[in-house]
């Protein structure tokens, strides 16, 4: 499990370092929030209380359409960019050409005014041909090249054999795996299909973090939230999220609800927390989690135990393509 650290003042509190050495704030905002699509101005707006609030690590896509607002939200900030770390992904299904991927990813740059910290593959058919092997050999020779010199690579919603793929031929191993959503016909994917990580998926996913635990490979979760926001009823979990909430509240001194447990189990599971919302009050209590004490042990294992015991994944699609459920007992009740 990759290892928690306390960073500088001029980073999150909690951050993880990649195995490239580039050290990444363990919690993020992500700008692919329902209500900013298609709104520039509110994406502007949000990207702006987000960075002042004190997130610090910041997550884009070419498919939200918010490259750009999150480069002026940055801007707009005073912040210094060095200061911040961006990630942003290649969501355009493309052929494994280096001079088609050097003009995608070019666009991203010039929308967020900046080289990104961390390149992402949205979806293994970003690949158009289906040969990942090439596509992440051509992403390669932009790093060796210098076009994205210092520019760490990722990839997102990965199977085991996705994976497989590419390191067979890497030389440089994919940093991140991502989990997200699903696809569409210009773009490999739309906000419309999530593959998360939360406790009630950890079985299925098992095959993929031993990869990752392999290779040094860090996951990055959207959908940490799930058992709350979209299951149900919130299962076996939810008596013991809120008892933990509780028990943070009483030792705190702050109203803490089972929003903050699931973020900080994220985080102490070894895996990049991406939120999101675009109202200020939000925002801003959730990046007040990084001010919270960590979970105890015992906490953390009974989450992960209680989660186990059930499968629930609010969206399905390509994750169990060639990859299937778990036999474990329903977990929609």
């Amino acid at each position: 499990m990759p290892i928690i650290r306390r960073a500088l003042s001029t980073m999150s509190k909690r951050t993880f370092t990649l195995n490239d050495g580039k050290v990444v704030p363990a919690l993020a905002w992500g700008s692919g929030t329902s209500g900013i699509f298609g709104n520039a101005d509110l994406a502007v707006k949000a990207g702006v209380v987000a960075l002042e609030k004190g997130f610090k690590h910041v997550d884009t896509a070419q498919v939200y359409h918010t490259e750009e607002a999150v480069g002026q939200a940055v801007k707009k900030s005073g912040l210094d960019r060095k200061s911040l770390f961006l990630t942003t992904k290649i969501s355009e299904k493309l052929p494994s050409d280096r001079e088609a991927i050097r003009k995608s990813v070019a666009a991203s740059v010039e929308k967020l005014q900046s080289k990104p910290d961390l390149l992402i593959i949205h979806f293994p058919s970003v690949a158009r041909d289906g040969d990942l092997g090439k596509f992440w050999t051509e992403l390669e020779e932009l790093v060796l090249d210098g076009t994205l010199e210092g520019v760490s690579l990722g990839v997102s919603n990965f199977r085991p054999q996705d994976l497989e793929a590419i390191l067979k031929v890497a030389r440089i191993k994919p940093t991140v795996n991502r989990t997200f959503q699903l696809y569409s016909s210009r773009y490999a994917l739309i906000l419309c299909k999530e593959l998360e990580y939360h406790p009630y998926v950890l079985t299925h996913l098992a095959p993929i973090l031993k990869i990752g635990k392999e290779h040094n490979i860090i996951t990055e979760s959207y959908g940490a939230l799930t058992p709350i926001l979209r299951h149900p009823t919130g299962g076996p979990l939810k008596p013991v999220l809120e008892r933990i909430a509780q028990r943070l509240s009483k030792d705190t001194g702050k109203e803490l609800d089972s929003t903050a447990v699931l973020i900080l189990w994220t985080i102490q599971k070894g895996v990049i927390a991406v939120t999101t919302s675009k109202t200020d009050k939000r925002i801003e209590s959730l990046v007040a989690i990084d001010d919270l004490p960590d979970l105890t042990a015992e906490e953390v294992k009974e989450i992960e135990e209680v989660g186990s015991k059930v499968h629930f994944r609010h969206y399905t699609e390509h994750v169990t393509t060639d990859f299937p459920n778990p036999d474990l007992p329903d977990g929609t009740q």
